[in-house]
């Protein structure tokens, strides 16, 4: 049997009481959604744009506004999040900073008001009445199951962690001075109206968040009012600001954010190093050394020909072998982003079923949140490559959404230590095996790529007892 990683994360009342609530709210609105893969659900979201118009005309590119006026599409925005949702959400136990930004826009600058430790909904109520102080609310996916479902299969759409922000303003106010942001960005307007005004970016798709100066970005390029049901996306680095307009008590929306870090430049910076480890055992130039007092030089300029030089050989190998060493972008894309929403009807996640035998065939659960990657078994002195089905954690953990894009110094992250582990590990041996029953909607198991019917059998128990 395969080592496990860690610990397998319990489902207890929590998600009981969460389901119990997710199932009162499901009877509130009617899904205009489709949640029958994450092709359907994007398809669903940028309706009636088409997937393949919308890549090839907005994305990275342009921003695409989509004004529904269509009263289903409201509804179902205005039940993902509610003003009305804060008071039972503050019960929970939300902190200043952690989970609640309080915010306005003055003369130009955004002054926080956030108090210390837990948030008081009282407090908070009187900061958005008499301040007008704008509310940002942090990854309500946290809490907020419909969210949960929706971001869960954009993830598996994108390859991409997806987080959210909720924005309640009320009228008359402004919460942010004009900005850009790192990420791509889809705003759903839920309840009220927002008067938005974009302009061209100063840095075209930008990798960090800056606050632009009023006299700098001139004219917006564009300028409307978004409504309940209404979606607007932009690239990264657009600039942008948006206020609640007078007569309109208040607004509030979501915007769900990806690929952040996520460009070919961020994949490159991940996947050279292990690229240069592997070519330097086989190719002698890269194991020669350095001129003498290279390190000591403020002008490198006489060795750039030898560099390229070098990048060319490395070129070579991957236009060869075609093989990169796992990224760290994967596995942190694997072990941080949403687990499967699998409804409230669903029991814990427990083995199901007759025990696979060798003439059994099998299919592999949950395919888009498994990655298979090749790296040193950090439990074995002589470093020996092991091969590692890396999944969710166990994928019906409740952890694992509470700690969704949370970053690492959340409370029960340092309460609980070491997280749990997020894959089986495997010999090398069991390498194309894996890769044969990731890649294939059904496999007998006695035509895995196996020696022995004893590990073809063994592989695919591993598996079934994780309910893979």
């Amino acid at each position: 049997m395969p080592k496990k990683g860690g610990k397998r994360a319990e489902m207890g009342k929590e998600m009981q009481t969460q389901c119990k609530r997710a199932k009162v709210e499901a009877a509130c609105f009617t899904s205009v959604m489709s949640f029958e893969s994450p092709d359907s659900l994007f398809g669903s979201l940028i309706s009636p744009i088409k997937q393949e118009v919308f890549f090839r005309e907005y994305w990275e590119q342009k921003p695409l506004l989509i004004q529904r006026n269509d009263t289903l599409m409201a509804a179902y925005y205005q039940s993902l999040f509610q003003v009305s949702d804060l008071k039972e959400l503050c019960s929970q136990g939300l902190y200043y900073g952690r989970d609640i930004n309080v915010c306005r826009c003055v003369n130009g600058k955004k002054k926080v008001l956030n108090k210390e430790g837990k948030v008081n909904y009282m407090q908070l109520k009187k900061d958005f009445d008499q301040k007008k102080a704008t509310i940002q609310y942090h990854q309500p996916q946290r809490f907020k199951e419909e969210l949960w479902k929706i971001q869960e299969k954009l993830e598996c759409y994108f390859g991409s962690l997806v987080g959210s922000n909720v924005y309640i303003t009320p009228q008359g106010s402004q919460g942010l001075p004009p900005h850009y942001d790192d990420v791509e960005v889809f705003i759903l307007q839920l309840e009220g109206e927002k008067h938005w005004r974009l302009y061209k970016p100063t840095v075209h798709l930008a990798r960090e968040y800056n606050v632009e100066s009023e006299d700098r970005i001139g004219n917006p390029t564009h300028e409307f009012i978004l409504k309940p049901g209404d979606l607007l996306y932009f690239p990264r680095g657009t600039i942008h600001q948006a206020d609640t307009p007078l007569g309109i008590s208040y607004s509030t929306h979501v915007t769900i954010s990806t690929y952040q870090n996520n460009s070919w430049g961020d994949f490159l910076l991940d996947a050279i190093p292990g690229l240069v480890f592997d070519t330097a055992k086989e190719d002698v130039a890269l194991r020669t050394s350095i001129p003498r007092q290279l390190l000591m030089q403020v002008d490198i300029a006489d060795s750039t020909k030898k560099l390229c030089s070098l990048l060319r050989r490395l070129a070579d190998r991957l236009e060869n072998t075609r093989e990169l060493r796992s990224s760290d972008m994967k596995k942190d894309f694997i072990m941080n982003r949403l687990p499967p929403y699998l409804g409230c009807d669903s029991e814990p996640l427990t083995p199901g079923g007759k025990l696979p035998k060798i003439d059994s065939k099998v299919r592999l659960q949950f395919r888009d949140y498994a990655i298979i990657t090749v790296e040193p078994d950090q439990e074995n002195s002589v470093s020996i490559a092991k091969a590692t089905l890396v999944f969710l954690g166990w994928v019906g953990s409740v952890r694992c959404v509470k700690t969704h894009m949370m970053g690492t110094e959340d409370d029960t992250a340092s309460e609980e230590g070491t997280t749990q582990t997020h894959g089986l590990r495997f010999p090398l041996s069991y390498l194309d095996a894996l890769k044969q029953i990731w890649s294939s909607s059904t496999v007998c198991v006695k035509e895995l790529n196996l020696v022995s019917d004893e590990e073809k059998e063994n592989l695919a128990l591993s598996l079934w007892t994780e309910c893979l």
